[in-house]
C-alpha cells in the first residue's frame, strides 16, 4: 500500500520529519518526508496498510514535534519506488 499524507500545521524546522522517519521505519515503511514550499510537508510511505495506518495515527495523535493541524491522506497500490526512507 501507498500512503501519501499531507501534514499542515507548524511542521518545518522543528525535527518533524527526522521524527516522521524514525516513527515510518519503526513500522517497517518505507517512503520519504519532504518540506513543501507552503509549509507543509508531504509523507510519502509504502508497506502493509496496517503500518500505514498506524503511522497516521501517530501523525495525528499530538505525540509529534511542532504542531500537527491537519493531516489529508490519499491511499493508493504501492509503486515499488522506495528501497528505503529518505527525508528530503
Amino acid at each position: 500500500m501507498r500512503m501519501t499524507a499531507f501534514v499542515h500545521g507548524h511542521v518545518q524546522g522543528v525535527g518533524f520529519r527526522w521524527f516522521t522517519r524514525t516513527k515510518a521505519m519503526e513500522f517497517g515503511l518505507v517512503g520519504s518526508a519532504t518540506n513543501l514550499v507552503d509549509g507543509r510537508v508531504e509523507v510519502v510511505v509504502e508497506g502493509p496498510r496496517p503500518a500505514c495506518a498506524d503511522l497516521l495515527a501517530w501523525l495525528r495523535g499530538g505525540q509529534t514535534p511542532g504542531r500537527v493541524e491537519q493531516v489529508v491522506e490519499q491511499f493508493a497500490p504501492a509503486r515499488g519506488t522506495f528501497r528505503r526512507f529518505d527525508v528530503g
